[in-house]
């Protein structure tokens, strides 16, 4: 697992196909993002280059709410993080994810967690090491939560899984004031939105939350739900080992 801070250092990748990301080609104005280029040849001089992104970005990750059946019992009540890593692991795989399949998946991957004395409530780092030992997918942890570097990873193929600070979401769909502490999975953005699948809703596929407040909701587990907003900003980004 590596932790990323500070300034954005990565390539974007080209050949994509339809069904995995849609892009549109009209570079925003404001969408800029800087970064070292490290691909070769290097500029002699260390100069950071400027990359002008797509205005819009889009990845078809399949959906789950985290309480399939609609038993919101738990370990269901507490199942974002794990419904969260679940659709980018069958977004990885490219495979369709039913109902059924989701509720085996999430029970299958909480009991396990439970017999490695995980507990309901986990931190990004934490996750990022379940992920890695669950599913042998490698992990990459980001300090650098912006507009522009989520929108990178997004044109790049990679959904950005964020932890939140739930009740600063606003999301109506919610039971109550919502979860102090909540998990979902960015899948596109547009001049105004993040597009997300947010499993704590069964109308989450493709839920849109405005840029700034998405933004200011992210924040990683303290370990005491009351001081959620004192959490640092951080995302996950999940990929299948290089060969």
């Amino acid at each position: 697992m590596r932790i990323w801070t500070g300034l954005l250092s990565a390539i974007i990748l080209t050949g994509c196909t339809a069904s995995t990301v849609t892009v549109e080609l009209e570079p925003s104005s404001e969408a800029k993002v800087n970064f070292e280029h490290d691909a070769d040849p290097v500029p002699e001089s260390g100069e950071i280059q400027e990359i002008t992104l797509p205005s819009k970005g889009y990845l078809s990750v399949p959906f789950t709410v985290q309480a399939p059946e609609a038993n919101w019992d738990n370990p269901y009540q507490e199942a974002c993080e794990e419904a969260s890593v679940i659709m980018v692991d069958y977004f990885l795989r490219g495979s369709a994810l039913s109902s059924d399949q989701a509720n085996r998946e999430i029970l299958q991957l909480t009991t396990w967690e439970e017999s490695h004395g995980y507990k309901y409530d986990v931190s990004l780092e934490e996750l990022a090491t379940i992920v890695e030992e669950y599913y042998s997918y490698e992990t990459r942890i980001s300090e650098d939560v912006t507009k522009e570097s989520i929108m990178h990873e997004i044109t790049k193929g990679n959904p950005v899984i964020v932890p939140a600070a739930g009740r600063d979401l606003g999301n109506p769909n919610f039971s109550g004031q919502g979860p102090w502490y909540h998990m979902l999975v960015i899948t596109g953005y547009n001049w105004r939105h993040f597009i997300t699948n947010d499993p704590g809703t069964k109308r989450g596929l493709d839920y849109k939350y405005k840029h700034r407040v998405l933004l200011d909701a992210i924040h990683d587990w303290t370990g005491v739900k009351e001081e959620i907003r004192n959490g640092p900003k951080r995302m996950l980004i999940i990929e299948k080992k290089s060969s």
